[in-house]
Order: C-alpha cells, then sequence, then structure tokens
C-alpha cells in the first residue's frame, strides 16, 4: 500500500463517514491538533526516565487517537474518557501533595522532559479551544473539553513534578519582575 493517495492533492480529505471536506475544516484542524499534541508527546517520551509517567502517557497517546478517530467521524465511544479524567484528577492530587505549595504564576523553565510538557501544555490548552470553537459549529460529546482540560493540569502538575524530583527550583513571576532588562553588562 501506497503513502500517498492524491485523494487530497486538490485540498479536500475524508472523513471516515465518506463526507469529502475541505481541509482547513474545522474538523480536521481540530483532528490535526491532536495530532500534533500526540506527537509532541512522543518527544517528551524520549525524554523521560519514570516508566510509571511513561506508561500513563503512552495511554494517552491511544487516548488521542480515539478521540481523533471520533472526530474524524468513526463510531467508536468515548466512555473510557470519564475514567481517565478520574485517573488524572488522582495523579494530580497524589502529586500536587508532595509539591511546594503555588501562591505565584511560575515560568515555564527547568529540566528538558519539564520544559516539554509544559510546552505539551500550551499545545493541550490549545487543541481544548479547538474543541470549544467545533462545540459552537457542531455538537460534540461533552467529556472531550473535560478530558483536554484535565489533560493540561496534568501536564502542568508532571512537569512541576519532574522538575522538584531534580532538585530544580521554580522561578515565581510577580507582575513588572519581568518589565525591566536585566542589569548585566554585555
Amino acid at each position: 500500500m501506497k503513502i500517498y493517495t492524491r485523494a487530497g492533492d486538490r485540498g479536500e480529505t475524508s472523513l471516515f463517514t465518506g463526507e469529502r471536506v475541505l481541509k482547513n475544516d474545522i474538523r480536521i484542524h481540530t483532528y490535526g491538533l491532536i495530532d500534533e499534541l500526540n506527537s509532541l508527546l512522543g518527544v517528551v517520551l524520549s525524554k523521560l526516565k519514570d516508566k510509571r509517567v511513561e506508561r500513563f502517557i503512552n495511554q494517552i497517546q491511544k487516548d488521542l487517537f480515539l478521540i481523533g478517530s471520533y472526530l474524524a467521524g468513526s463510531n467508536f465511544r468515548l466512555d473510557v474518557l470519564t475514567q481517565r479524567v478520574k485517573e488524572m484528577e488522582e495523579i494530580i492530587d497524589t502529586l500536587s501533595s508532595r509539591l511546594p505549595k503555588l501562591s505565584h504564576f511560575i515560568l515555564p523553565e527547568g529540566t528538558e522532559s519539564a520544559t516539554l510538557l509544559y510546552f505539551t501544555r500550551a499545545v493541550a490548552r490549545r487543541v481544548e479551544r479547538e474543541l470549544v470553537a467545533l462545540s459552537t459549529k457542531e455538537s460534540i460529546n461533552k467529556n472531550l473539553l473535560i478530558y483536554t482540560n484535565r489533560l493540561s493540569d496534568l501536564f502542568f502538575v508532571l512537569a512541576r513534578y519532574l522538575n522538584f524530583k531534580a532538585g530544580v527550583s521554580e522561578t515565581i513571576w510577580k507582575k513588572g519582575s519581568l518589565s525591566k532588562p536585566p542589569a548585566k553588562k554585555y
């Protein structure tokens, strides 16, 4: 089987239903962002050294394929997302209890794997915004918004946890603290 079909050479693609839509259709854009998020998780996995985190992120990748297939028109049920949200909340609560309390915003920095997770969180937020936009045009499963909202929370806590485990302190952002250039001479 060849990887190219030439079916999309005119800027259209097919949904699972066989319906042809433009490649800039909001539905296509949404599951394209989910694909981007999934690929970014592959990069994160290549940098992790925590087997439990790796296993859970791999499960998220499978969920994202399920979600992308659903958005492409498949008949997949998304019931599993309810359970996965509960699992994410348990992980968030457990890890948060081990981390320093936050009273300020922090900068998304630290170890390579943590910064990749911060970036992944930003992409997950973009997916969430696109799902909201899609939901204003057509009906989507309500679990998608809950799942992606919790997913970005999970990535934030995982990034903080990886930094904490590595002994990397967080940089607190305070209003106005970044408005002046550094005092160093170059």
